[in-house]
Order: structure tokens, then C-alpha cells, then sequence
């Protein structure tokens, strides 16, 4: 009767460690830090340039409107990350060694939320910090908005991160990961990240709002931006309910979905099956 709960919480102290140690050596290993570093460096040069411009007859301006929506962009865009770092320790044997360890698949994949979530915190931190004296109009006064902003990162996340992981279960070589970007790219086009999402036609509308990705970028603008944005929005709606409903369904979904397709991932994988991804690696190099 307690096999369950002991199981689950040994796989999440393992999970914990794990996540703790390699979030330390990102932060302390040169390559990791520019690329911490890059992102926010670059999406702040945007920002400089477009902090003057304004948008149609609302008086807002272009930076206010996309500094949120960049927000929401770059946390959707976490599922990219997660597919790229697991799709390339499947190659190195890294998916192979966590197999091997009691609950290993559990911690594994709790671990990659952990390190993958707070890398994406502090990035949108260094992004968001030297953004709030930059842009001019955001509505970041009172607490409602910290606190609205940090329920849609927390659960944005949540419902995207996991989709990463199928995502680099499925695709077995790096190379491959292309073939993902190019459709995520298209998503969030049509999300109504870089313009509002009410001059695509209808039936992109719809499709957007399928997908996660277009109700982290609406809360963070319900977050951050004045109430006399919402005229840009769908039904003039922030749509907050309906944000928390469709972010909580995804992640629902993502995390019954990942931890299976996962394991079964790792009961395919073998040393020789590691080594012959590294051999056509080392072919592709060479």
C-alpha cells in the first residue's frame, strides 16, 4: 500500500538532485552561460529598437505591446529546448544510464523539468529586469500583475515541457530536430506573438487557439499591459478563465502523456543501439 508514494518520492528527491546539479554546472560552464546570456541580449536590442514606435490609432506602443508576447514566445519555446537536450542524451547514453538506475526514468524526467524550467526563469529574469526601464506603458504596479504573471510562466511551462520530452523521444538524432523547429516557428507565428492576433483570418485564429502557445503570450499581456490594450484581444477579453483552462489541459495531458512514452523509449534503448548512433555521428562529423 505505500510502494506508490515511497516510489514517488524517492524518484522526486533523485529528480531534485539531479535537476539542482546540472541547473549549477549551466551557470558555471562558459558555453552554457552565452547562450543564458545571448537571448536576452539580443531580444533587448529589438526592444531598443522598436521602444518609439507606436501601434495603430490605440496610442500603444509597438515595444509595450511585444514585450510581453516575447515572454510568452521564449517560454513556449523551452519545448524546443527539452526536445533538443533529450534527443541528444539519447546519442551520448545518458537516457541509458539513467534506465539502469532504480526509478531512473522518474528522476530523469522530473530532473529535465527542473533544469530546463528554472534555465528558462532565469533567462526570461535577465531579459524582463533591464526590459521594465527600457519600454515605457507596461502596467507592472500592483501585485495582481506579479501574480498573474507568474501562474501563466509556471503553468505555460508546465503544459509545454512535457511535449518536448515525447517530442525528443520520438526523433532519435539531433540532426532531426530541425524538422520540429520549423513547425513550432509556424505556431507561434500565428499566436499573435509579434501582432494581434485579431488580423490573421478566423480560421487561423482558431487553429491558434488550440495550441499553448498563444495563451502564454495572451496572459502575459494580461499580465504586463494597461487595461486599454484589451481591444486588440479576441472579444476585447483578457480570457483569464479560459487561459487557466486551456494551460491546466495541456499540462494535464503533457504529464500523463511524457512519462509513458518516455519509459517506453528507454526499454528500446541499449548499448548497442548507443553505439551505433555514435558511429553515424562521428561518420557525419567526419
Amino acid at each position: 500500500m505505500t510502494r506508490t508514494p515511497r516510489l514517488t518520492a524517492t524518484a522526486l528527491r533523485a529528480g531534485w538532485t539531479r535537476g539542482r546539479v546540472e541547473l549549477i554546472q549551466s551557470f558555471t560552464n562558459g558555453a552554457d552561460l552565452l547562450s543564458h546570456f545571448l537571448w536576452p541580449v539580443l531580444m533587448l536590442t529589438v526592444m531598443y529598437f522598436m521602444r518609439d514606435s507606436s501601434f495603430g490609432s490605440e496610442g500603444l506602443l509597438l515595444g509595450t505591446l511585444a514585450l510581453p508576447s516575447i515572454l510568452g514566445m521564449n517560454a513556449a519555446m523551452g519545448m524546443l529546448t527539452m526536445s533538443q537536450v533529450l534527443t541528444a542524451e539519447r546519442e551520448d547514453g545518458t537516457l541509458l544510464r539513467a534506465k539502469a538506475t532504480p526509478h531512473g526514468m522518474q528522476g530523469y524526467f522530473i530532473g529535465k523539468i527542473i533544469t530546463v524550467s528554472c534555465g528558462l526563469v532565469a533567462d526570461l529574469a535577465i531579459f524582463l529586469v533591464p526590459a521594465l526601464f527600457l519600454v515605457e506603458g507596461l502596467s507592472i504596479t500592483g501585485a495582481g500583475s506579479w501574480l498573474t504573471l507568474s501562474w501563466v510562466l509556471v503553468l505555460g511551462m508546465l503544459a509545454t515541457l512535457p511535449f518536448g520530452a515525447v517530442l525528443g523521444s520520438v526523433f532519435t538524432s539531433t540532426r532531426a530536430q530541425g524538422i520540429i523547429q520549423l513547425p513550432v516557428l509556424g505556431l507561434i507565428a500565428i499566436s499573435g506573438i509579434f501582432y494581434p492576433i485579431t488580423t490573421l483570418p478566423e480560421w487561423l485564429q482558431s487553429v491558434a487557439q488550440v495550441f499553448p502557445v498563444y495563451w502564454l503570450g495572451l496572459g502575459m499581456r494580461a499580465a504586463l499591459l494597461p487595461d486599454s490594450a484589451v481591444t486588440i484581444e479576441i472579444g476585447e477579453s483578457w480570457r483569464q478563465w479560459e487561459t487557466l483552462g486551456t494551460l491546466t489541459t495541456w499540462a494535464a495531458i503533457g504529464f500523463a502523456l511524457a512519462p509513458l512514452v518516455l519509459r517506453r523509449t528507454a526499454r528500446r534503448e541499449s548499448g548497442s543501439n548507443v553505439a551505433a548512433r555514435r558511429e553515424r555521428a562521428l561518420r557525419r562529423v567526419g
